[in-house]
């Protein structure tokens, strides 16, 4: 159990304490933004574990399920092999991956079950490539599949791997504290979609107001068609859609039909998107900046661990800015130093001590 070198200020430290050190925390804050962070994705992954159940829940083939996916997203999906198979490989994929990522931030799982970090780690990264594959595929097709939703959802996913690839790099270099750094990294991207859907959900009922509208959305005929039970019903409110592969004007408005409910969020999903993913790319590197020791703490940890593998140059084996850019030159602290020595030193008495005793032996 890690604990804190400093005594508690008050009694709701000290109880606090109780809690977070446990879980291998010294410091209250770094356990608050573990919590937050780490609580919304698990939470979100909980409740989304039921799309897991892709005919019954998902895309149900009965009515009446209220947590269904956006209405007209399952006849997309459905009309092409390749978007089914698409949308369940980012499903059945994703899902796991993010739910697992959860415990790899865990400082006590890190510290005390080495392996099952590791090994969890590979299960998480195998998944994750297919599960962002998938959302390419489907990227065309998703919530209207506009240009905007297209670029972004590619722009994502290259973020995303792109983090991920580096991370694995650099913990293969012993280079502990630019793992961190990319493995925090990529899940803030991809937690992105957390904040998305908040941003989408408000957009798309302040968007619905009579007062700040109507905005229209364009959909294709063949999929309005699916919200209307005969072809006169259709084209009664939709004349446009007599004609063959027309696309009709769709209010967008949370409070009309399905295909109003679907036009409102098809609207605001990519905007949403856009602005989550500047909002956690700009607040990761916030949270990296200003936790500056305990980056220092884990570089000095891959000095000493770097050294004893015999790396070329301790400390800047992996992706680090003195090595590819103009840093200076990163030096290890004192306490590094002597630990490193003092272990040296121990060995060596332990091999001297050694070749003594075989000495003796071999004289008597």
């Amino acid at each position: 159990m890690v604990v804190s070198s400093r005594p508690p200020k008050n009694r709701f430290v000290a109880a606090m304490r109780k809690i977070y050190n446990p879980v291998g925390f010294s410091k209250g804050y770094n356990f608050v933004l573990w919590f937050i962070f780490s609580g919304a994705m698990l939470g979100f992954c909980l409740a989304r574990f039921m799309y897991l159940n892709y005919d019954g829940v998902y895309c149900p083939r009965q009515a009446g399920v209220s947590d269904a996916a956006v209405p007209g997203e399952c006849w997309t999906y459905d009309s092409k092999t390749y978007l089914l198979v698409g949308i369940k490989m980012h499903l059945y994929c994703i899902l796991p991956a993010a739910f697992l990522a959860c415990f790899q931030f865990v400082p006590a799982i890190r510290h005390r079950l080495i392996l099952a970090h590791r090994l969890n780690g590979y299960l998480i990264l195998l998944l994750s490539v297919p599960g962002t594959i998938g959302c390419v595929m489907v990227s065309r097709h998703a919530f209207g599949g506009g240009v905007d939703i297209q670029v972004i959802v590619g722009l994502m996913s290259i973020m995303f791997l792109g983090a991920l690839g580096i991370a694995l790099y650099n913990v293969k270099m012993l280079q502990l504290e630019q793992h961190r750094a990319w493995m925090l990294r990529a899940w803030f991207y991809a937690a992105s979609i957390i904040t998305c859907r908040m941003i989408m959900g408000l957009s798309a009922i302040i968007t619905s107001m009579p007062s700040m509208g109507p905005y229209y959305y364009a959909k294709p005929c063949d999929l309005l068609a699916t919200f209307f039970n005969s072809t006169n019903a259709l084209e009664a409110k939709y004349p446009v859609c007599k004609s063959a592969g027309a696309w009709a004007a769709v209010k967008a408005d949370l409070s009309g039909g399905d295909e109003l409910t679907s036009a409102s969020l098809n609207m605001t999903f990519g905007m949403a998107l856009w602005l989550a993913l500047a909002l956690h790319a700009i607040g990761i590197e916030f949270y990296l900046q200003l936790t500056p020791a305990e980056s220092e703490r884990l570089r000095n940890v891959s000095y000493q661990r770097q050294l004893e593998a015999g790396h070329k140059n301790p400390g800047r084996s992996g992706l680090t800015a003195d090595r590819i850019g103009d840093s200076a030159l990163w030096m290890p602290s004192r306490d590094c130093e002597n630990d490193l020595g003092s272990n040296i030193a121990l060995v060596d008495q332990s091999k001297n001590s050694a070749a003594t005793a075989q000495s003796s032996t071999t004289a008597s």
